[in-house]
């Protein structure tokens, strides 16, 4: 009997399998430590991925999963992984050149050139991305320049697909995964040629598509032997972690999503492209949705890797756990202590201050469980403002935020999102949202279920609802002016 389903979950910390059920629970899983490598022969600093080695993980993890549920029961396979990373493959299957780390610094020159060789609204309103020093038409463009024989007799696979070819020996590329590279016209669901032009590529470039859900092959035998999986499974085309965790959310018409860990990606599913100024001034970023006729218009921002700081340089060996319940006799407000985030080069809600993450307020009586209070609250503004962002930009008011990821853990924070946007906060009890995003597709494509939405579980979800919401409204406003107080601070510090 198949009634099982697998996913890849390929992370930039950790390589996931887990194997799901046809009632959406998560059976088996296993995972290998992940992360980049320095490029041999590189420059310092150049960071990979070992594709052979990251293969290596995933399929021991699926070995072990197939082995605690039976291999035999899968019926099909999807990869899901970060954005924005890929490489050329040639006819025999090599690389042409090592996958290119998101974490490497050799495309920043070109982000920063970007504006004076280009148009970067021309380029938001087409691909519906900002300009990002690890956007996939960068590094198209560094190789033209630095290594063009890459970019001959070879087709560009996104990490998702390299991933997929290694369990069926097919090559395909999928919207969710196209949509990050700033080189997609999103409108369209296709590839524009006028930014592909600007590194000397053509759409030809690129193998074939294959909407999520779809089948790109079945496993082949080398792949069965290294996994586990049974020979013939169904490998179904997924993509990009992000777009798999919004539908894994379960989120309903007028919530926003919420996925929250070292960086939160506030989202919303909309039924309309209508790319504006504002949104591109503002830092907003438009992808592709997983479902054709739906795009997500979402604010990317630090978030867990704030609290994570503060745990370092305040608390020392302290767990979380410990921080949290001082933190809870803390009254809002944090003594006068206000944290304002860091934010990503050009995205994010402080895009037009340049803001770098400031701590105001502190006197020599502030004890720690202040100034983490105040990030809880700083990151929490820091979501008031990118929803206000979204809802200006999009037209939609989410009426709740339907939260998941490793942040949704952290009970007082929760508490704090919803009393500072006044929104229910609805914290996902199942926190492998990507998987289960992905098992959906598999689910439907091996015939297990009719519908994407017959193939959602139920969750045991907690709902936070408002309960302080008047203690922060003269905050927020100190929250929203203190950038622009700080701003000359910030110049003189060379931001």
């Amino acid at each position: 009997m198949k009634d099982l389903v697998v996913v890849m979950d390929c992370g930039a910390t950790n390589a996931t399998v887990v194997a799901v059920d046809e009632g959406g629970r998560l059976v088996a899983s296993a995972f290998r430590p992940n992360a980049p490598v320095p490029q041999p022969g590189g420059s310092p600093g150049w960071l990979i991925w070992d594709l052979e080695e990251v293969w290596g993980k995933l399929a021991d993890a699926c070995a072990e999963v197939c082995a605690q549920v039976g291999g035999q029961r899968v019926a099909a396979v999807a990869v899901t992984t970060f954005g924005a990373d890929g490489a050329p493959v040639r006819a025999d299957g090599g690389l042409a050149y090592p996958v290119i780390s998101w974490q490497c610094p050799r495309t920043a020159e070109l982000a920063r050139d970007f504006a004076r060789c280009h148009d970067p609204w021309e380029a938001y309103r087409l691909t519906g991305y900002q300009v990002i020093s690890f956007n996939t038409l960068l590094k198209f463009m560094w190789l033209r320049q630095h290594a063009p024989a890459a970019l001959e007799s070879t087709r560009w696979l996104m990490m998702a697909g390299l991933l997929s070819r290694q369990l069926c020996g097919e090559a395909s590329v999928d919207p969710t995964a196209a949509c990050t590279t700033m080189a997609m016209d999103l409108a369209q669901r296709d590839w524009s040629p006028q930014m592909l032009a600007l590194a000397g590529v053509d759409p030809s470039w690129f193998p074939a598509w294959r909407e999520p859900g779809q089948v790109i092959g079945q496993v082949h035998a080398p792949a069965a032997q290294r996994s586990g999986l049974p020979p013939g499974a169904l490998v179904v085309a997924a993509g990009h972690d992000t777009q798999f965790a919004i539908i894994g959310s379960g989120a309903a018409p007028g919530e926003a999503i919420l996925s929250s860990g070292t960086w939160e990606i506030l989202a919303l599913r909309a039924n309309k492209f209508l790319p504006n100024r504002e949104g591109f001034e503002q830092g907003l970023i438009v992808e592709a949705d997983a479902q054709a006729g739906y795009w997500n218009p979402q604010m990317l921002m630090i978030a867990s890797g704030v609290l994570e700081w503060v745990r370092r340089y305040f608390w020392g060996q302290a767990g979380h756990e410990t921080m949290i319940a001082q933190a809870r006799q803390v009254e809002p407000g944090a003594g006068g202590v206000m944290v304002l985030p860091s934010f990503v080069a050009g995205v994010g809600p402080a895009k037009s201050t340049g803001a770098l993450g400031t701590i105001t307020g502190l006197t020599i009586t502030t004890q720690p469980a202040a100034i983490y209070r105040a990030a809880l609250e700083g990151l929490s503004f820091q979501l008031r403002h990118a929803l206000d962002i979204l809802t200006r930009c999009t037209g939609e008011k989410p009426q709740a935020i339907r939260l998941v990821g490793g942040g949704a853990k952290n009970a007082l924070w929760n508490q704090v999102r919803a009393d500072v946007t006044g929104l229910p906060v609805v914290a996902v009890g199942q926190q492998e949202a990507t998987v289960l995003g992905a098992a959906r597709f598999c689910q439907v494509a091996a015939g297990l279920h009719d519908s994407l939405q017959a193939a959602g579980a139920a969750s045991a979800d907690t709902t936070y609802q408002p309960q302080a919401a008047g203690a922060y409204q003269a905050l927020y406003q100190r929250y929203l002016e203190l950038p622009q107080l700080l701003a000359p601070h910030y110049r003189a510090a060379g931001s």
